[in-house]
C-alpha cells in the first residue's frame, strides 16, 4: 500500500507542476515570446517557399536558354545549308551525281556494281574480334576494358 501512495503522490506533483507550467503560459512575457517564435516559424517558411520558387523560376530559364541556343545553332545551320545550296559548286556536284553530267574535256566512265564490289577487300567480322579477346583471361579483359573506357574507345562488347 505505501507503495501506492508514492505513486499517486508523484503523480499529485506531476499534476501540479503541470499546472504551475500552464499558469506560468498565460504570463504576459511568455505569451509574447510564443507569438514571437510563431512569427519566425512563418516568416522563415515563407521564405523557404520564395526561395523554392526561385530555384524553379531559374531552372526553367536555364532550360529555356538552353533550348533557344540549340534552335540558334539549327537556325545558322540551315543558313549555312542554304548558302552552300546557292553554290556553282553545290550545281556541278549534284549535275554529276544525279545526271551523269561531266565537264568539258572530261570523260564519264560508268562501272557495274558487282564489277566495283568485286574488287574491294572485305571487312573483317566483330565475330572474330569477339572470339579472340573472349579466349583471354579475365583479368586481361578486364584491363582491356578499363584501357578502352579510360582512353574513350568504342568496345565491341556489351
Amino acid at each position: 500500500m505505501a507503495n501506492k501512495e508514492t505513486v499517486l503522490e508523484k503523480i499529485r506533483a506531476y499534476g501540479k507542476r503541470l499546472y504551475a507550467y500552464i499558469l506560468s503560459l498565460r504570463d504576459p512575457r511568455n505569451v509574447g515570446l510564443l507569438v514571437f517564435a510563431v512569427l519566425i516559424v512563418l516568416v522563415t517558411w515563407s521564405g523557404g517557399k520564395a526561395i523554392q520558387t526561385n530555384y524553379t523560376l531559374q531552372r526553367q530559364i536555364y532550360e529555356l536558354q538552353k533550348a533557344n541556343d540549340v534552335k540558334q545553332l539549327e537556325n545558322a545551320n540551315i543558313e549555312l545549308t542554304n548558302e552552300y545550296y546557292k553554290t556553282s559548286q553545290y550545281l556541278e556536284v549534284t549535275a554529276r551525281q544525279n545526271l551523269g553530267l561531266a565537264a568539258a574535256g572530261e570523260t564519264v566512265l560508268l562501272v557495274p556494281k558487282d564489277v566495283a564490289l568485286s574488287h574491294t577487300v572485305s571487312m573483317p567480322s566483330e565475330k572474330a574480334e569477339t572470339t579472340s579477346t573472349e579466349s583471354l583471361p579475365f583479368w586481361q579483359r578486364n584491363f582491356r576494358a578499363w584501357m578502352d573506357f579510360f582512353l574513350n574507345r568504342r568496345s565491341n562488347q556489351v
